[in-house]
């Protein structure tokens, strides 16, 4: 995933959370944003993956996991929104174990699930 495509300001963030909505399962919540100012740009992702998640080791797997499965999905998500895609405590387990085809399925499933 470019940088481009990244969400890194704390004020885009709280956009998100503030304005959005949100879905959620076992692990992971989605919030999005549908942005009015460039509604056919990319989408951006924000990742937050909380110390709950585990060390810091675990955490940058987790981050490098979702990005790499966010990647794969890219095509199907629809352009001009944020999105910030929040990793809930127990994912890093399930993630290291079942692989990234579990993520990308786990990720799809919210994406589904977020379409109006």
């Amino acid at each position: 995933m470019q940088r481009r495509n990244r969400l890194s300001r704390s004020k885009d963030f709280d956009t998100v959370y503030r304005r959005g909505r949100s879905v959620s399962s076992r692990y992971l919540v989605l919030h999005w944003f549908r942005r009015d100012d460039d509604a056919d740009g990319e989408p951006r992702l924000g990742l937050a993956v909380p110390r709950s998640v585990g060390s810091a080791v675990a955490r940058n797997r987790v981050k490098r996991l979702l990005r790499e499965a966010w990647r794969d999905l890219m095509p199907s998500i629809p352009p001009g929104q944020d999105y910030v895609l929040a990793a809930r405590p127990g994912l890093a387990e399930p993630a290291e174990t079942r692989g990234k085809d579990w993520l990308v399925a786990e990720i799809g499933e919210i994406l589904e699930r977020a379409r109006p």
